[in-house]
């Protein structure tokens, strides 16, 4: 197969194009010119900006991919854009969602009054009603570790352009909150941190600490990303790629503090009692649980990584990739201390 990746030299894509490549695929990368990652010599590459696609359309017919994997698609005008290029020049599209566009994530928010949905989440579970889910500041956030977001950000009109072609085939993945070696968000570092400081607790709000986000190594999410890429049946459907054991937050500490060798404990404490460095924005009545069974049932995915496999990964590289700027207000261990002698724990 001749397959076209937009953007994918950041963190998940390199994974991707490995894997086409290992399979016998012919691998082109459309990308600004600067890869964060370095590409294997067999990929063909093909430098420009993803918003002034068109201009590059002769490229694309010339190279007349049969699929194309979009991993830098950030609102509805970019993929409308992707569309309208692509039209008679591929046989599918694939874009690369997130599983933000859920109601319940933005139940989770604070954005939706409720109700409270069910879960877990599947792909007809409902989306959120209200679009352009992150506020300035998040976004500003957002972008230092995905330089692609723009301000206009939202999966949801990104889903509907791609899937509105009759003549176009579409198939949306919808991502977790993927960590491993690369990750820009840094998701084990604070939890690493406190265990190289000697803490011998951590500690969470008691709601906080229930809560069951959806993740997934990167190597896990590229191989179903793949895996989806290169089926057919994957046409006109939407796939939740998740990995199948789902942890509570408090659950998920204790799993990397395991792997790590910590004998430490992760402590549950009342809102009351947590320190206000610690306390989440969130509305945690809403879990965001999510089911990955359709890409598994329809498309025979499973992880090709043992979970503690990847966590290992994951805490190599990240203690020889700490993040560059470090919060010292989100690390005062002295009001953690004091929570811990004077707050009552619960058994989680």
């Amino acid at each position: 197969m001749n397959a076209l990746i937009i953007g994918g030299t950041g963190f998940i894509g390199p994974f991707v194009i490995r894997a086409l490549l290992d399979q016998g695929h012919q691998v082109t990368v459309f990308h600004r010119g600067k890869a964060k990652t370095a590409l294997p010599d067999a990929v063909r590459r093909i430098h420009g900006n993803r918003n002034d696609l068109a201009a590059h359309r002769g490229e694309f017919e010339r190279l007349a991919p049969d699929v194309v994997v979009d991993f830098i698609l950030s609102d509805g005008r970019q993929a409308k854009e992707l569309m309208e290029t692509l039209h008679g020049l591929t046989g599918r599209v694939v874009a690369i969602s997130s599983q933000d566009v859920y109601r319940a994530y933005g139940v989770l928010l604070g954005q939706d009054t409720g109700p409270v949905q069910k879960v877990p989440l599947t792909e007809e579970s409902e989306v959120r009603r209200q679009l352009h889910p992150y506020n300035v500041e998040h976004l500003r956030a957002a972008q230092t570790a995905f330089p692609w977001i723009t301000e206009d950000y939202d999966k949801i009109p990104v889903e509907r352009a791609v899937l509105s072609d009759a003549d176009l085939p579409g198939t949306v993945l919808r991502l977790p909150m993927v960590y491993g070696p690369g990750d820009p968000v840094h998701r084990f570092f604070p939890i690493l941190k406190r265990i190289d400081d000697g803490r011998t607790a951590i500690l969470m709000e008691e709601s906080y600490a229930r809560l069951r986000p959806p993740r997934g190594y990167v190597e896990d999410v590229a191989a179903g990303i793949a895996l989806a890429t290169l089926s057919s049946h994957a046409a006109g459907r939407i796939y939740n790629i998740a990995s199948q054991q789902q942890f509570t937050e408090l659950e998920w500490t204790r799993k990397i503090g395991e792997v790590e060798g910590w004998n430490g404990d992760v402590l549950a404490l009342s809102k009351e009692d947590t320190p206000a460095h610690l306390l989440s924005p969130l509305n945690t009545a809403q879990d965001w649980l999510v089911d990955s069974t359709r890409i598994r049932r329809e498309l025979g995915f499973s992880e090709p990584t043992p979970l503690e496999a990847g966590i290992a990964r994951t805490i190599a590289w990240e203690r020889a990739n700490p993040p560059e700027q470090i919060d010292p207000k989100q690390f005062d261990y002295a009001a953690e201390d004091a929570a811990v002698h004077q707050g009552a724990h619960f058994k989680i």
